[in-house]
């Protein structure tokens, strides 16, 4: 007798079911996909005891004949492909043919169906992969399937069973993807008769996200839409303060079909770049249509898993979308605020607030004041009249921009003449100080002797044409700290600053981040500024950490890198797995202008390194860098380490906490902030500005109800 024997269908069913079959999600999936194929606006799943119990699926589809019933659970019966090509067009979510044979090896299974013209339907039963009862039966339009007793016959199945809340939150999960995925179709699903989910299939994709994630989320969501010549993409994408501690927020859709793509998940996760805090992930939703010759989705029996032949320019599409959408959003966080999805004009909390001229009371503004003839009474009493308030507003915008600019006109040279030093005040900026007659004693870029070298770090950068001087004079304090570039654009003359309007760049900085003005410190670490709009905390830190991460990475992809010789060269002593890195990675240290050599057996002298690396930093960042290339596993990627470089040298070199500022440093900080791609977050993905709007501070005072 041979030893190899054809299997009998029923085994062929038990072992296929391991792979389709794995927990009462896979159930709830493979039918639920199979009513979508059907046609069905409407489709309810009704589990009991997590599915273990029972699995009902009623939807409102073409339905099945006698014939086409007891075919359904023949191995490889389908309707949904009739020839070889077929394959490479398929559209339906379900095609193989062994769902519901595999579902009813493990199961008692019953299905009633009525197709469409049809007055009577069929009743059939199927246990243990036999059928067992199949008669006529009165049903309306469509089909029920009820999956009873799952794993029955296979306990030890049952063993690798989780909790029933478990086995609910996969389900529920599923679900939730499939809504997301169909939003012209009412889903209901119910666990013991309790609701877990409920659309409504108006084919409003951001009420489906309501329905799943909830209302604070929908309302922080921003809608995507994107096409090139093989891909057309459509969704929603959460705010970046909107974030979860996993991955598993991420929906893709491939064709209306829910995939799992790690490729897709990155690419999105890059188009957040430094927007996201460290572990926390966005909530999104894209689904894209392409051609189905262009994606393979026969690759595991549970078509999670699919191949594309273009996925590269798939997965640069994505990425530099997603970052397109927040290039022209503004994100700056208001705590308190429930953000509405179209939000109207506010309520005014006096009739006053209309005219009143906010800039007046900016401090430094006080000899403004005096030269209009106003005082704060006449605010309190309503008597400063519309008309004047608009053209002193637009007035003194025009000037605290221009006081803003690095000043290189007669009159800027006069009022720093008359600069005359104090000490620094914790309160600085606050009171009837003028900023001009603040004294600039310290440079946002030096350290002044005697300092806490452990709160104020020095920072050299040596290329005076776009970047602070190591050594700063008391004049030049504010206008040094706008030279740290952001833009390749270049200062204005004194002719350009007056005569020219202003420029398309300068309006889309103004669109994005609102003009503000410093009004002081809170602790030596937040800027509290304030403009129309309300009141602003930035944290200041976070702001020029920004600021250095643009220009150092700027200078990182230059590709001539102007290394400075040293004198006394930097001797790095590393362990023998260090120091194969280092050889291993010495071209990427020659790129980004580190020259090194061999010294000694696991050491090595470093020669000359970039102009422009943060003064007292040196030795750090090049060990730092050092472990970037030891902990890289699939090789050294040279964007990543570069990034990873500024990244780290940003961090070292931005002021720290406990540093007090004065007001001209402040604004020179906010203006650099303005210019800057991405002003909103840190490196890190930490927010750098948190805005408390005039009505919600109004609100918490009890001024408005």
């Amino acid at each position: 007798m041979a030893n190899i024997q054809v299997m009998d269908a029923q085994l062929a069913n038990l072992i296929a079911a391991g792979e389709v079959v794995e927990r009462p999600a896979s159930v709830v999936k493979e039918l639920v996909e199979n009513a979508i194929d059907a046609g069905s606006t409407r489709i309810e799943v009704h589990l009991e005891e997590g599915g273990l119990a029972s699995i009902r699926v009623v939807d409102n589809g073409c339905g099945m004949v006698e014939e086409d019933c007891r075919l359904a659970f023949e191995r490889h019966a389908t309707s949904k492909l009739k020839r070889e090509r077929d394959l490479a067009h398929i559209r339906t979510l379900g095609f193989r043919g062994e769902a519901l044979p595999s579902i009813a090896a493990v199961s008692r299974t019953e299905v009633k169906s009525t197709p469409k013209g049809e007055k009577v339907g069929t009743r059939i039963r199927i246990v243990g992969g036999r059928e067992d009862v199949c008669e006529p039966i009165a049903f309306p339009r469509g089909t029920e399937v009820i999956v009873s007793d799952l794993f029955y016959n296979t306990p030890a199945r049952l063993k690798y069973m989780k909790t029933i809340h478990t086995e609910v939150g996969h389900a529920s999960d599923v679900m939730n993807r499939l809504a997301l995925s169909h939003p012209t179709i009412a889903f209901l699903l119910t666990h013991n008769q309790k609701q877990l989910l409920r659309t409504s299939g108006d084919g409003q994709l951001l009420h489906v996200i309501a329905a799943v994630y909830g209302m604070n989320v929908a309302r922080n969501m921003v809608k995507i839409e994107a096409e090139s010549l093989d891909f057309t993409m459509t969704g929603y994408l959460a705010r970046p303060e909107i974030t979860r501690a996993s991955r598993s927020y991420i929906s893709t859709l491939i064709n209306g079909r829910y995939i799992r793509n790690m490729g897709l998940t990155n690419a999105i996760l890059r188009g957040y770049h430094t927007l996201l805090p460290i572990n926390r992930y966005p909530i999104a939703v894209l689904s894209i249509d392409m051609d189905p010759t262009l994606v393979d989705v026969n690759v595991h029996p549970a078509k999670l898993e699919v191949r594309f032949s273009k996925d590269q320019e798939l997965y640069a599409f994505v990425e530099q979308e997603v970052k397109q959408v927040w290039s022209a959003q503004r994100l700056i966080p208001e705590p308190g605020r429930k953000r509405s999805a179209q939000s109207g004009p506010r309520p005014k909390s006096n009739e006053y607030q209309a005219s009143m001229d906010w800039t007046l009371f900016v401090p430094g503004r006080e000899e403004k004041r005096r030269e209009a003839g106003v005082s704060a009474s006449d605010f309190e009493q309503g008597t400063i009249g519309e008309e004047d308030a608009d053209s002193r507003q637009e007035e003194w915008k025009s000037e605290a921009r221009w006081e803003a600019e690095v000043g290189s006109g007669g009159t800027e040279k006069n009022r720093a003449n008359q600069i005359k030093t104090r000490p620094h005040s914790p309160f600085s900026g606050f009171g009837s100080e003028r900023a001009e007659d603040t004294a600039a004693t310290e440079s946002l870029y030096r350290t002044e002797p005697g300092s806490d070298y452990v709160a104020e770090r020095k920072l050299n950068i040596a290329d005076a044409e776009d970047a602070p001087a190591a050594s700063l004079s008391t004049q030049d304090s504010a206008s040094q700290m706008n030279a740290v570039p952001t833009t390749e654009k270049q200062p204005l003359s004194e002719g350009q600053a007056q005569d020219e309007p202003e420029s398309v760049e300068r309006d889309a900085v103004n669109l994005r981040v609102p003009e503000m003005y410093p009004l002081g410190q809170l602790h030596g670490t937040y800027i509290l500024a304030q403009n129309q709009d309300g009141m602003f905390m930035i944290d200041q830190h976070a702001a020029q950490e920004r600021i250095f991460y643009e220009y150092f990475l700027n200078k990182l992809r230059e590709e001539a890198i102007e290394s400075q010789d040293l004198l006394i060269p930097i001797t790095l002593e590393l362990t023998a797995a260090e120091a194969a890195a280092v050889e291993e990675g010495r071209d990427w240290f020659e790129q980004v202008g580190v020259h090194m050599e061999p010294f000694g057996a696991n050491s090595y002298i470093i020669r000359s390194h970039p102009r422009w690396l943060p003064r007292g930093e040196e030795e750090a960042i090049l060990r730092e860098m050092v472990e970037m290339v030891l902990t890289s596993k699939k090789g050294i990627d040279v964007v990543k380490l570069r990034e990873a470089a500024a990244i780290t040298m940003s961090c070292k070199a931005a002021i720290k906490a406990n540093r007090y500022l004065n007001h001209a440093e402040m604004e020179a900080l906010i203006e650099r902030l303005r210019r800057t791609t991405s002003p909103f977050t840190c490196p890190h993905g930490r927010p750098i500005i948190i805005h408390f709007s005039t009505y919600d501070i109004e609100k918490m005072f009890k001024r408005v109800m």
